[in-house]
């Protein structure tokens, strides 16, 4: 951690119009240091400042930058009478933000800086495309599970806006594991348990804009399973308002059939005009094929086995009801049983328990 202990002085006058009013007194900020300067790993940086006044302090992103004040102990010799701390840096790029103090109508901004996590050394198995860089991978090489740190869980039973029949669960259903990471594979599992079909839903936790981004993945077999490998805004509020990219969709009464689709005010199936793609993978339940997304400011475009499936070019109206692709989004892998696509010619519980592979997931961005 690299601190510039060097000074700012902030003052503010304010002079009254009117000759019956108390003009108002200098406020005086003095913060030390101006700037701070972080490693990738993240830390806890001590704050100095004084003020003529009650001050207050406050971080423009708690996500990562996180500031307050020290309590007033006097058993207690704080460093400074404030603090900010910042994450760890998950990604291979530089990150910028700010604290700012505040007090009345002054402010003082202290620029916050973190320097990028390294780029890990790249397993020459991994194909890198022309142009890009790996920024983040899963191999599911390690551990019994997927890991909590790169992954989260959605759970519930509610149909999930198509009707689908499964409850998904947190890695777990009582003592039955539906999410097994073994022998460098991760399964995710759809099983009937106690008359309720439970399964798994699950997303990173880091988010991208702009990227390539592949999985090698087994189809499950059996009508009434629905695998996806997608892509949803980090900043969701409505769909499909905000967009929704799926890379590879399959249906089990419809076996080896995949596709891939684009949604959002414009063009989505509740009005029948969605973009969609779908071809033939011979033997996608039986063995591991690549699926891919390339998505720039441009176009998107995605592949299976590195042939193009599916392309729908930005039409570069700056309008979100066509293109609201540009803002962060989040990889997600379910299986859901049944639903208005899934169960569309019913389902045969006999398939069950169905199990859909992941081989691994990998994003790459422009170098």
């Amino acid at each position: 951690m690299n601190l510039l202990t060097l000074f700012c002085v902030c003052g503010l006058w304010a002079c009254s119009s009117s000759s019956d009013e108390e003009p108002q007194a200098d406020v005086n900020i003095v913060c030390s240091p101006t700037e701070i300067s972080v490693g990738y790993e993240g830390g806890h940086t001590p704050l100095y400042v004084t003020c003529d006044g009650e001050w207050t302090l406050y971080s423009d992103d708690n996500s990562w930058v996180t500031c307050g004040k020290n309590p007033a102990d006097p058993l207690i010799d704080y460093a400074g009478n404030a603090f900010v701390t910042v994450a760890a840096n998950p990604l291979s790029v530089e990150r910028e933000g700010k604290v700012v103090v505040k007090s009345g109508t002054t402010r003082v901004s202290i620029p916050v800086k973190q320097a990028a996590k390294p780029e890990e050394p790249v397993d020459p198995d991994i194909r890198i495309p022309d142009g890009y860089k790996l920024v983040w991978h899963d191999e599911f090489n390690e551990g019994k599970e997927p890991d909590a740190g790169s992954w989260w869980y959605e759970t519930g039973g509610n149909g999930w806006g198509n009707n689908e029949l499964q409850n998904y669960v947190k890695c777990y259903q009582g003592n039955e594991q539906l999410a097994v990471v073994k022998d460098g594979i991760l399964n995710i599992t759809a099983k009937k348990i106690n008359g309720t079909v439970y399964s798994i839903r699950m997303n990173t936790v880091e988010s991208w804009k702009y990227g390539y981004f592949e999985a090698r993945l087994k189809l499950p077999k059996g009508k009434g399973t629905w695998p996806a490998f997608w892509m949803m805004p980090k900043n969701y509020m409505a769909w499909p308002d905000d967009g929704e990219i799926d890379i590879m969709e399959e249906v089990g009464y419809h076996p080896d059939y995949v596709s891939s689709s684009v949604h959002c005010k414009s063009y989505n199936h509740t009005l029948g005009t969605q973009k969609t793609k779908e071809i033939l993978v011979s033997g996608a339940q039986d063995e591991f094929h690549v699926y891919a997304l390339e998505w720039t400011e441009d176009f998107i475009h995605t592949y299976v086995d590195g042939k193009l499936l599916f392309s729908f070019d930005n039409d570069k109206k700056n309008n979100k009801d066509t293109w609201p692709f540009n803002a962060p989004f989040y990889l997600k892998l379910n299986l859901a049983w049944g639903g208005d696509w899934g169960g569309a010619q019913g389902i045969d519980e006999s398939s069950l328990p169905a199990t859909y592979g992941i081989d691994y997931v990998r994003v790459f961005q422009k170098k």
